[in-house]
């Protein structure tokens, strides 16, 4: 194509005095409509009450929930009783909040799941106390077994790992669910400390409560000291890519095997921040270095459209050792990146 005065005059005469909102593309047109108001106006992303993704807000009684048309509830779980090291992702929720610009359009996977799909943010889990870890647990299980009753898929942002465990019971109680698990711990560490609930053992919990099938799990981004203490993977069938075989395998091998892994069958997805190098995620509880980069873990995350998704989570930012907001950032965006993926799953009940 050559740039002369006549194909200028043609840019300027389809470009020049088109509102914001006016799009040619067809493919871009449909995005475009859903965020646009008639004058070519967008919301501004630093206005109104903030929300996970910019989801609109619907409060669900929490003993008598109504969940109305939803397929898809966001649900903020603030409690870090479980972390073995620095404590604050109690703020996760809060912090991936204010985080602003993520999304609308994924333009990897081609899609607007704010408005593709009818989800909210529904708040969070009603904790009864500060101080109790277990009693958190079983009502994080209460609020996300009402969300499964109702046909809805839970995504949820910790809050420390050791959420994942009751989610898995809610989600896994009918049968055992697949795991897409992206972390630099495997956490199937036992009972220390007097306890096995907290945030280096919910995958182990998970496989002996008969809701995780261990051979329908694969761990990727694994590294640091303390793989002696997650003999249970290996003993169980899980499958451990640890973050020094990522380079030599892969992230397009590494999703095949995912896949491979996880079949056709129901499957959670669970991000640990934690799983980035802290170079890009410094604002958590037990960083370790020689992480993921952002890049990998979008291109690993995209790279799963179509698996039959029926739940997921955001774990441990912590944004008081996050100073430039960067950990909150990383973590939003893969919040929107597994919702993308809910766009395509088998298990959306529209």
């Amino acid at each position: 194509m050559t740039f002369d005065e006549k194909r200028l005059a043609e840019l300027q005469a389809k470009y020049s005095d088109s509102a914001g909102g006016k799009i040619f593309d067809e493919k871009f047109k449909k995005v475009g409509e859903k965020i646009f108001n008639k004058a070519g106006t967008r919301v501004a992303p630093y206005a109104g009450l903030p929300t996970l993704l910019d989801a609109p807000y619907l409060g669900v009684d929490s003993e008598n929930p109504d969940f109305g048309d939803l397929e898809v509830a966001l649900i903020g779980m603030p409690m870090d009783l479980g972390v073995t090291n620095r404590p604050g992702s109690r703020f996760g929720p809060r912090a991936l909040r204010a985080i602003e610009r993520i999304g609308p359009y994924n333009h990897v996977l081609e899609c607007a799941p704010t408005h593709e799909l009818r989800v909210a943010d529904i708040g969070d889990v009603p904790f009864r106390s500060r101080y109790r870890l277990e009693m958190s647990h079983d009502d994080i299980e209460k609020r996300i077994n009402q969300v499964v009753d109702a046909g809805v898929l839970p995504l949820s942002v910790g809050g420390d790992h050791s959420i994942t465990h009751p989610i898995l019971k809610a989600v896994g109680k009918k049968a055992p669910v697949g795991l897409i698990h992206i972390d630099a711990h495997c956490d199937t560490s036992g009972f220390f400390d007097e306890t096995k609930f907290h945030h280096g053992g919910p995958m182990r919990n998970a496989v002996l409560d008969g809701v995780l099938d261990p051979t329908r799990t694969i761990q990727i981004g694994i590294r640091g000291a303390a793989e002696y203490l997650w003999e249970f993977s290996y003993e169980s069938g899980m499958t451990v890519i640890h973050a020094e075989e990522v380079t030599g395998m892969g992230i397009p091998a590494i999703i095949e095997k995912a896949k491979q892994i996880v079949g056709d069958g129901p499957t959670y997805v669970s991000f640990d921040v934690d799983s980035l190098d802290p170079s890009f995620a410094p604002g958590t509880g037990t960083p370790e270095i020689g992480g993921l980069t952002t890049r990998e873990v979008l291109d690993l995350i995209r790279g799963l459209k179509g698996i039959n998704i029926i739940g997921g989570d955001v774990v441990e930012v912590a944004p008081q050792y996050d100073a430039t907001t960067n950990t909150a950032h990383a973590g939003a965006q893969m919040l929107f990146e597994i919702l993308s993926l809910m766009v395509f799953s088998p298990s959306v009940k529209g």
